[in-house]
């Protein structure tokens, strides 16, 4: 029997909106206790404390939090240093971001504070997708709250003077690439900057920068106040801690919901979600980690686990853990086709392989989901994926190269069988003349 997630456990307890979102009601739920206590014990207990709790990037990538924040050069020079939340939620599937800054936007404030004192930073940008108005309202309020309530600001009640900003995008996929953020920030074309130089080192403004995601630095506070120990205590060894889940598609309760890592994929979507519209036997698919990953295919989300390392080998990933539920009334290869033309459309242009890439796979897709091509044309496909993965200056053309390379390794024969009963009604003219 899994062990679910307890209440007692949960970080985000107003996940849903159920409770007073403003200062006073984040504190009866615990946010800002006990934060003078944190920053007292010093920058370095601070990253110490979050290596430990194995905490890795909730933003896709994984990449360990506090590994991340010692990056930060250990002085201060000429040059300040800054923190840059990335709340550019823009993965298709995605929605997590969304309810923590509408209804506990006081847990991410807090998180901000404890990881700029961490990295000796004195200024906190939090860049927020183009479309979230009301998350932008919310978090400025609370912002202008904590600000009242000395929290923040100059000479607030935690000695370390500290300020927020935020920052509205204007809706462009490619700003959720830290990178691409910073230059959009600084008030340029949104495009990615080749690396090295890495932000730790030349950032914001071509100072030391660290960019985390909404969920990252707002689980700081909590794992500070209950120990490392504590968040270590769920999930496997290397995937550790509680996850903010996006489930959609075809379920009967599409939700957001707060779990342990490495709870089984059919565990969390019967749990939380109700189940698979007609049963789980009526499963085709699932894009277990927003559009970017590879899908895997029923037989595979039987006894998987939600974590970085055990869908990686299944060659797909967690991402941002938005489980994309697909039932067998799914057109899979129009589907995936959709995926395509979005990253088509987001692509920013900069490096020829995704410009250029981007277009050809999905006009190719769409052909295929007609079946207007050739079993020639799906190597052909594969190969081109293969040549877009890796050849990019950002991920963005490895995310468009792989729910093809997905489709390609489990669904070929949705494709193969799609062009033959096209061709069954489509005949080929043979030309009675023979190459001489």
């Amino acid at each position: 029997m899994v062990q679910l997630l307890q209440d007692k456990d949960r970080i985000f307890t107003n996940l849903y909106g159920r409770h007073d979102w403003r200062l006073e009601g984040a504190k009866q739920r615990g946010a800002w206790n006990g934060t003078k206590d944190m920053i007292d014990q010093g920058g370095d207990w601070i990253i110490e404390q979050i290596k430990a709790s194995g905490l890795r990037g909730r933003g896709g990538a994984g990449f360990p939090t506090g590994l991340k924040w010692s990056f930060m050069p250990k002085e201060v020079g000429a040059r300040p240093h800054y923190l840059v939340v990335n709340a550019d939620e823009s993965e298709p599937g995605t929605c997590k971001d969304r309810e923590m800054m509408r209804h506990d936007p006081h847990l991410l404030i807090e998180g901000c504070l404890i990881a700029s004192f961490s990295m000796k930073a004195h200024a906190c940008y939090i860049y927020i997708r183009g479309e979230y108005v009301l998350e932008r309202e919310r978090l400025e309020a609370a912002i202008k709250e904590a600000y009242e309530a000395k929290l923040i600001g100059k000479n607030n009640i935690h000695g370390w003077d500290f300020d927020v900003y935020v920052h509205h995008g204007a809706g462009a996929y490619i700003c959720g690439e830290e990178t691409a953020l910073l230059e959009s920030l600084e008030g340029k074309k949104g495009q990615p900057r080749l690396k090295p130089p890495f932000p730790a080192n030349a950032g914001l403004y071509g100072c030391p920068t660290t960019v985390n995601n909404v969920e990252s630095i707002a689980v700081a506070p909590t794992i500070l106040r209950r120990g490392a120990e504590w968040f270590a205590g769920f999930g496997r060894k290397g995937n550790h801690g509680t996850k903010v889940f996006s489930i959609s598609g075809h379920v009967n309760r599409p939700c957001n919901v707060e779990e342990a890592m490495s709870i089984p994929l059919k565990t969390l979507i019967e749990t939380h979600a109700g189940g698979v519209i007609g049963g789980w036997d009526n499963l085709k698919a699932v894009i277990p980690g927003g559009s970017s990953v590879r899908c895997i295919p029923a037989d595979i989300c039987h006894d998987v686990l939600m974590d970085f390392d055990a869908l990686m080998e299944h060659k797909s990933g967690l991402g941002t853990a938005a489980v994309i539920v697909m039932d067998k009334s799914t057109d899979i290869i129009r589907a995936i086709a959709r995926l395509a033309y979005f990253y088509k459309h987001e692509s920013c242009g900069q490096c020829t392989p995704c410009r250029e890439g981007t277009g050809w796979m999905w006009r190719v897709l769409e052909r295929m989901a007609v079946g207007e091509s050739s079993t020639e044309e799906i190597d052909m496909l594969l190969e081109v994926a293969s040549q877009v993965e890796g050849h990019t200056i950002c991920a963005l053309g490895d995310a468009a190269a792989w729910p093809v390379q997905g489709l390609i390794r489990h669904f070929r024969h949705e494709i193969e069988d799609r062009i033959a009963t096209y061709r069954s009604s489509h005949p080929v003219a043979v030309s009675n003349v023979a190459a001489e």
